[in-house]
């Protein structure tokens, strides 16, 4: 049997190994005495004397587990190295794989309410968009560290653990990562042949089986298969969503040294985009959550996601070891929505709007590391160093809605309040600003860092990354074509201070850039094609503490600046400039982990004070408070296993007021809100669960993408379902 990081090594003891050796070694010895005791012309002729085979088993361990319970020990997504989390002078939230059980997690917006310092925006109602430290985002997503940056919306039923990662973070992972990012860890095929189905139903006719089944083919091989299908309404009018998804992967090990992993997905979202509310007189407008302002049946969005990801890790012995990863993405995503726009001075009519967009994109990366330790007089090195080459091919095409019961070039209709349906025509035809374009970019990029161990007590982390990002940009209707280039420094600092081996100290600088290419490739212009990129620099200082092995507890303070912003001259609006634009400080307090075995908790306390510094349009003056960042927010849930087959949940989540847009004209107000669940565990194979959202019914409203597009927050829910093991 091989020796390699998925199995034990041969000799490894285990229970049954322990017995034989015990019996079976005595019994060995007892019996060449006796044989030569029998023939004691042995003892001088030097004869050969056979023992009794002993035979020796070694059980197959499963995949290595970096978390145990609600809290992770180490991480190799920050810095690309499996480094233990209080060794990272960065403020981390990892979601581990029994979190997103035991709350029913599935989506991005599920993560990361219990991750401080990170909210969630309605992104149009199409799309994952997360807020980091003031900084809204819909491109800052990662699988398995490389970059999946489409804006739709992601599941997790093919996802070990969810790594978020706040700060600028392009030392590591190159362009944005502005305000900090999103990882997802899939299942990846090991030796536990594990066997696993869920079944859900719940209110608003939800519908929902996954299935996971991993298995080993031989000592070298094993694969895994992941599966998912969807078919859910929602307490909107009229809203249903419907997705399925299947992951398989393989796993093979040519060698003790090496390791091979491939994968595919073939990902499908399909939903109707739901804009939410408009708002009166500074707030949500009084109607029932459950009101659809448009029309939801013209309201469709989709996404189809196929992609292929190979990993070959090689292990030279003596601390040298290379990964080259590779990942080949197609995305089709379309989205259509008639949503609502401001409300009249009366109160009585609410404007309503439309338009669709189409995106096509290609991503291919490969990305190559190589670490490796070196000591150089009293100081440890852990040395890493790579490069990362990538290509995007980004179709991008948009029409607008032209309401021709009021006019052949008429983008708005009136509907009532009281009734904010629009049932007449619409006609979807580009007009003269509409997006048809062609965008190619390139990524070129080397990086090099090094984590010392100066000290017993004292430890650092530098880094340097640089990128060239090359777009060429081609405009279909006009035939004009732009070419940016944009030569990227990004550096990062961590010093770490142990004065116990279970306590650190950090302090950590870093620099993001975000090219002015945008998360679509499709907003250079003439006026803007040779503006610097906008700079995110980041300063943080931290402390970790694992009050014991389960738990663990983190503080944070930073301040985000972000520089380069683009600002319209508003005495002459065809001339831009740039800005230095908002700044972001922070407090956040983190918790997670089991205080003991039966007793799990996670939670976390945020506070932010996030403004624009330097005006950077009419509806973002300087003074102004962001948009979505409430002054604090706190959420805790815990889980407490009152038996071996009984467990509960119990759950808060408190959100301050916040504007739901930069000109600060609307409020959303503040809320808490409390969530719980039920756990029974019938046996090893079986187990029943009900989740409980909202517990008290609470009225409010969970995020907005404008002062008019609001969406109210979920009544009471209750989702039930069976876990089958086999």
């Amino acid at each position: 049997m091989k020796n390699h990081p998925n199995r034990q090594p041969a000799m490894t003891a285990s229970p049954t190994l322990t017995w034989q050796l015990k019996t079976l070694l005595p019994l060995g010895l007892a019996l060449s005495t006796a044989a030569m005791a029998a023939d004691p012309i042995s003892k001088t002729n030097d004869k050969q004397l056979t023992l009794p085979t002993v035979k020796v088993k070694a059980e197959r361990e499963k995949k290595p587990n970096i978390t145990k319970g609600y809290v992770a020990k180490s991480n190799s997504t920050a810095v690309k190295t499996d480094t233990a989390l209080i060794d990272l002078p960065q403020s981390i939230t990892v979601i581990t794989q029994e979190l997103i059980k035991d709350q029913n997690m599935q989506s991005i917006a599920d993560t990361v309410r219990y991750a401080p310092g990170v909210g969630i925006a309605q992104g149009e109602g199409n799309r994952d968009t997360p807020i980091f430290r003031g900084n809204s985002s819909t491109s800052d997503m990662y699988v398995d560290g490389i970059r999946d940056d489409v804006q739709y919306y992601r599941d997790l039923y093919n996802i070990e653990r969810v790594d978020v990662l706040k700060g600028p973070n392009a030392m590591i992972f190159g362009r944005g990562g502005s305000g900090g990012l999103i990882n997802r860890a899939t299942k990846q095929a090991n030796w536990s042949n594990a066997r696993e189905m869920n079944v859900q139903f719940g209110s608003f006719d939800k519908y929902r089986v996954t299935g996971d089944v991993n298995q080993a083919i031989n000592d070298d091989l094993a694969v895994r298969l992941s599966g998912l299908w969807e078919n859910s309404r929602s307490y909107r009018d009229d809203f249903d969503a419907g997705r399925w998804g299947v992951n398989p992967t393989l796993t093979w090990l040519p060698s003790d040294q090496t390791k091979v992993t491939l994968g595919y997905e073939h990902y499908e979202d399909r939903r109707t985009a739901d804009r939410g509310i408009s708002s009166f007189n500074g707030r949500p407008v009084d109607t029932d959550v459950s009101t659809f302002f448009g029309d939801p049946a013209r309201s469709p969005t989709w996404a189809t996601v196929d992609s292929f990801n190979a990993v070959l890790d090689h292990d030279f012995g003596g601390g040298v070891a290379v990964r080259n990863s590779s990942r080949y993405a197609s995305y089709d995503k379309f989205y259509q929505n008639i949503f609502p726009g401001a409300v009249n001075a009366a109160g009585n009519q609410v404007a309503i709007s439309a338009y669709n967009n189409a995106t096509q994109r290609e991503n291919v990366f490969n990305q190559t590391d190589l670490t490796f330790s070196l000591d150089t007089g009293p100081f440890k090195h852990k040395f890493l160093t790579g490069a990362e080459f990538g290509r995007q091919e980004t179709d991008n095409f948009r029409n607008t809605g032209y309401f021709t019961d009021v006019g052949a070039n008429a983008t708005s209709v009136n509907v009532s309040v009281g009734n904010p349906r629009y049932n007449g025509p619409v006609a979807f035809r580009q007009s003269a600003t509409d997006a048809n374009n062609n965008g190619v970019s390139h990524i070129k990029a080397g990086y090099v860092q090094d984590q010392i161990e100066l000290s017993q007590h004292w430890q650092a982390i530098m880094g340097l990354r640089y990128d060239r990002f090359e777009v060429d940009f081609l405009n279909n209707r006009n035939g004009q074509t732009i070419t940016s280039t944009d030569d990227l420094l990004s550096p990062r600092g961590g010093l770490i201070y142990k004065p116990f081996e279970n306590f650190s100290l950090y302090s950590n600088y870093s620099i993001a850039y975000v090219p002015r290419a945008g998360e679509q490739l499709a907003s250079l212009s003439l006026t803007n094609a040779a503006l610097k990129p906008e700079e995110f620099r980041n300063y943080e200082v931290g402390a970790k503490w694992d009050i014991h092995p389960d738990l663990s507890a983190t503080l944070a303070l930073y301040q985000l600046d972000r520089l380069n912003a683009l600002a319209t001259d508003p005495n002459n609006p065809a001339q831009s400039f740039l800005v230095d634009g908002q700044r972001t400080r922070g407090i956040e307090l983190g918790l997670s982990g089991n205080i003991t075995d039966a007793w799990k908790v996670i939670g976390g306390y945020a506070y932010q004070n996030g403004e624009i510094t330097q005006s950077i349009s009419s509806n973002a003056l300087a003074g102004a408070t962001l948009a979505q960042v409430p002054e604090h927010t706190f959420s805790l849930w815990n889980r407490y296993d009152i038996t071996q087959q009984w467990g509960v949940g119990l759950g808060s989540v408190y959100r301050s007021k916040m504007f739901a847009a930069t000109d600060n004209k609307v409020t959303l107000p503040g809320f808490l809100r409390f969530d719980a669940a039920v756990y029974y565990k019938i046996n090893k194979n079986i187990q029943l669960q009900a989740n409980v959202e909202n517990l008290f019914d609470k009225d409010y409203y969970a995020s907005a993408h404008s002062n008019n597009n609001i969406t109210p927050g979920s009544p009471i829910a209750v989702n039930g379902g069976i876990t089958l093991k086999f």
